[in-house]
């Protein structure tokens, strides 16, 4: 039995975690009262107690609570972006060649950002193929639901008074500073900050990330870009590449919401083709790669407690 402290449990990041990991029988969940859910003392007692922690916290918080563990058998993972490029903690995107071991092996593990995770699970393999040169100027739009934002916007969209401009896709991250680059530059293998162009739409969960080329940009063809994509993942059970899966013409966002798996896939011509990563913003976007990483750390199957391919895989 494995104790397990969520510390910020009530934001959707981690309730999600708690939602997939109440359903195991090797999981022991550490609470605090609601009274005792902010206390400083409190917290750092769970912290210290737990074998593993997820950490659900904006950046500051985050980096507080990691300082607050003193002892040599807690386990971190921290949700926030806090992390994500620093020397002393393990990225966590098993997927990358030669991450799976070094998660197995840390004490502190910095969660992959949901848009962040899309580009690179598809510029990585491409970049150590040579397929994509480093000084490349990679350009990404990258299409969330609501649910992204917290519970703040969740609260505006549902909201009985929610402003009509909330009934279209919205394109934010306009000063070209998203959060995210840091760590897309850095995993990806890319010199430059890509030209991304997050979008919110009125939708709740799931995630659709796309990123063009062209013939002029790239060393090969489509084919070889999927081919690539195909043998790097081929024997990954979270994240896969499928050829040919769009819906009539057409590829919906929210086709992973609820899921933890993440679908890549080559569409266009021998001109111009776009890369695309489908999965939810809450799953392989957040909560399921943190339960993903935990799974490492417990030398479990990687899918316990997830939900992939439409199926509950706990077991």
């Amino acid at each position: 039995m494995t104790d397990v402290f969520i510390d910020g449990s009530a934001g959707t990041t981690g309730l999600r975690i708690r939602e997939r990991l109440e359903k195991r029988a090797d999981i022991r969940l550490i609470t605090l009262p609601e009274a005792d859910r902010k206390d400083p003392e409190k917290r750092r007692e769970a912290l210290n107690d737990a074998q593993i922690v997820f950490l659900c916290l904006p950046d500051d918080a985050a980096r507080e609570a990691a300082g607050w563990i003193g002892n040599g058998h807690t386990r971190v993972i921290d949700t926030s972006t806090a992390h994500r490029v620093h020397p002393d903690w393990t990225y966590g995107f098993p997927e990358l060649k030669g991450q799976r071991e070094k998660i197995r092996a840390s004490r502190r593990i910095a969660n992959p950002g949901c848009h962040a995770s899309g580009l690179i699970a598809l510029i990585a393999p491409l970049r150590d193929a040579g397929f994509l040169k480093p000084d490349a100027q990679v350009s990404c739009t990258s299409i969330t639901g609501y649910s992204g934002g917290g519970k703040k916007m969740i609260a505006e969209y549902e909201g009985e008074d929610a402003s009509p401009l909330l009934r279209a896709p919205r394109f934010y991250g306009l000063s070209q500073q998203h959060k995210h680059l840091p760590e897309m530059k850095r995993w990806a293998g890319l010199e430059n900050d890509p030209v991304f162009m997050p979008v919110v739409c009125p939708y709740y969960a799931g995630m659709e990330t796309m990123i063009p080329l062209s013939r002029e940009s790239v060393k090969g063809t489509p084919e070889e870009a999927a081919e690539i994509l195909a043998s790097c993942y081929r024997d990954e059970s979270i994240v896969r590449f499928e050829s040919g899966c769009d819906e009539s013409g057409f590829l919906s966002a929210c086709a992973f919401a609820g899921r933890d798996d993440m679908q890549l896939s080559v569409f266009g011509n021998g001109e111009r083709f776009v890369l695309t990563a489908r999965f939810d913003n809450l799953g392989k976007g957040a909560s399921g790669a943190a339960i993903q990483n935990m799974n490492l750390l417990l030398g479990v199957d990687e899918k316990t407690g997830l939900v992939t391919g439409g199926t509950d895989e706990n077991h």
